[in-house]
């Protein structure tokens, strides 16, 4: 399968560095969201984000230009195919979770796992699968979780909790570590069933790393548990992370469907607007079936 897209945190000093080659190589240079700049020559597209900063390659002509321009001119060393190398624990068996839905005032909260092992890694890695929230596109997403379920040897599991039954669950648990603690643990034990023999789980870091530990003891499980940042880095992870948001923007976009309005992510002024005009529609105890009660925006749309 020929790699269509590939991602490389870069130096600080290199975001210009790169700029100038790219114009040096006849690359249209453009603006874009959350990102120093973006850029385009035929069908292979840049993007150089400020976070990181990380650079995203995408299109049929990656390969070549992460072997012959970015690695030699900017990374200094030859890194893609040699993941085994600088990374080994990515290609051992392993479980990766992730989560999406945990900022945004409306929609589930949707928790996702991946089992990978050292030829499906290699195989997500050379499919694209990144972290979910280095892609802006919904259709993008959608296509790499497809991709993911095609592989051989990946195994997944993803819970969704409604918003109403995320309010319930919220209201027991009254705090939203402890309740995504259960949500990660109910994924590791689904997976675990599929390969009881997997000796590893690998998450995000929690703010303390016993909340998840204690939701693991709950399940009884045998498995060595591993929290750490960034931990989307891992492409078990990072294909958690996409299966997660695959199902958490296909709720969001039903949902919009069934109650007959847009709604939006995040929690800023359009969450808030968004908010104020569903409660002008239905009544105020409908809400919990389209938010997250114990949000700030759930009070201020109802003052306001």
């Amino acid at each position: 399968m020929a790699m269509t897209s590939y991602t490389v945190e870069i130096s600080p000093e290199a975001v210009e560095k790169l700029r100038e080659i790219l114009v040096r190589d006849g690359f249209d240079l453009l603006e874009k969201q959350y990102a120093h700049y973006g850029a385009k020559k035929g069908k292979l597209s840049v993007t150089v984000y400020e976070k990181g900063p990380k650079v995203l390659v995408q299109g049929k002509e990656t390969e070549a230009f992460v072997q012959f321009t970015l690695e030699p001119e900017i990374l200094g060393e030859a890194r893609m195919g040699y993941e085994e190398v600088t990374n080994p624990e990515m290609f051992t068996p392993h479980f990766g979770i992730d989560e999406s839905g945990k900022g945004d005032f409306f929609g589930p909260l949707v928790i996702a796992g991946a089992y990978v092992d050292a030829e499906s890694a290699r195989a997500l890695l050379d499919a694209g699968v990144t972290d979910s929230k280095r892609i802006g596109s919904a259709a993008r997403i959608a296509k790499l979780a497809n991709e993911i379920r095609k592989i051989r040897g990946v195994r997944e599991s993803v819970v969704t909790i409604s918003p109403l039954r995320y309010n319930e669950m919220y209201a027991s648990f009254r705090n939203l570590n402890a309740l995504l603690a259960w949500g990660h643990a109910t994924v590791i034990a689904d997976l675990h069933k599929c390969v009881p023999d997997c000796p590893r789980a690998l998450s995000d870091q929690f703010a303390n790393p016993r909340v998840l530990q204690r939701a693991l003891a709950k399940k009884d499980l045998s498995i060595e548990l591993e929290q750490k940042t960034k931990g989307e880095s891992d492409v078990a992870v990072a294909a958690a992370s996409i299966l997660a948001r695959e199902r958490f923007l296909r709720w969001m976009r039903e949902g919009g469907e069934e109650w007959g309005m847009e709604l939006p992510l995040g929690a800023g002024p359009k969450v808030l607007e968004a908010g104020r005009n569903f409660l002008s529609k239905y009544l105020a105890s409908k809400l919990s079936n389209v938010a997250k009660l114990h949000f700030k925006t759930a009070s201020d749309i109802q003052e306001g």
